[in-house]
């Protein structure tokens, strides 16, 4: 029985690792879960700083951030649909010295942090789901980290359309080039060039800061190996199904 469905927030399962969760885990979340805005440029907690919520996003993409000394900034890792944000409340660490900003707008769900603690307490589905997730995203935090030192801005920039693409469900973003070069750590005429060429190729349309993917095989195909390498991971750690 564990295991069966329940009826549930329909929006609530637009996120991966909600969909995912057995019918115990749903029926001790749904009076605590809460349904939350994620308005652009909203910081979810900050480094260094302690959340009292994880967060999982629906139909909003987070950024996570490591901010320097001098207030530059380089994106590190996305979290969307497919994931939670938080990771060191379940980890152990309390805090973390990277930043979660929302990178495009849309809406989510938290938890309390005594709620996640008390579930992997209990060493069952969710922290096996947890674990996994953390997993993926410590991937491709390492792969985002090898292809910023030996691939060039154009395929960086290749592989973040996809990964945040891939992030929403969708074809577009709304997303201008000076914040993407923010995310980036780049300056924003290097971001400019780099999107003029998708454009000339007819791989994607860019005007008033919204960016339409118009062959996403062809962009696919463009791009390094560390897209390839971040997406085998996700679907192979991340159930589509209910967890166990």
């Amino acid at each position: 029985m564990n295991g069966a469905p329940v009826t549930l927030p329909h929006a609530a399962l637009k996120n991966q690792l909600l969909a995912a969760l057995p019918k115990a885990e749903w029926l001790r979340w749904l009076p605590v879960l809460e349904p939350v805005k994620l308005p652009l440029g909203e910081v979810l907690y900050e480094s260094g700083g302690k959340t009292p919520y994880v967060y999982f996003p629906t139909n909003a993409i987070v950024s996570l951030l490591y901010v320097l000394e001098d207030g530059a900034s380089a994106e590190i890792a996305v979290v969307g649909f497919e994931g939670v944000v938080g990771i060191s409340i379940f980890m152990g660490g309390g805090s973390t010295p990277s930043r979660a900003v929302v990178q495009s707008a849309g809406s989510g769900y938290r938890l309390r942090a005594d709620v996640v603690k008390e579930e992997f307490a209990r060493s069952g589905p969710v922290m096996h789901l947890m674990l996994r997730y953390t997993q993926a995203l410590i991937t491709q935090m390492a792969q985002t980290a090898v292809c910023n030192r030996h691939h060039s801005l154009d395929q960086q920039l290749w592989r973040w359309l996809l990964l945040s693409l891939d992030r929403l469900q969708g074809n577009q973003l709304v997303m201008t080039q000076e914040l993407i070069a923010n995310m980036l750590g780049v300056r924003r005429e290097g971001v400019t060039e780099a999107a003029l060429k998708l454009q000339k190729a007819a791989l994607i349309s860019y005007a008033r800061g919204r960016i339409s993917v118009l062959d996403r095989p062809g962009l696919e195909a463009r791009t390094c190996e560390c897209y390839g390498v971040v997406k085998r991971e996700y679907d192979r750690l991340l159930p589509g199904t209910v967890a166990t």
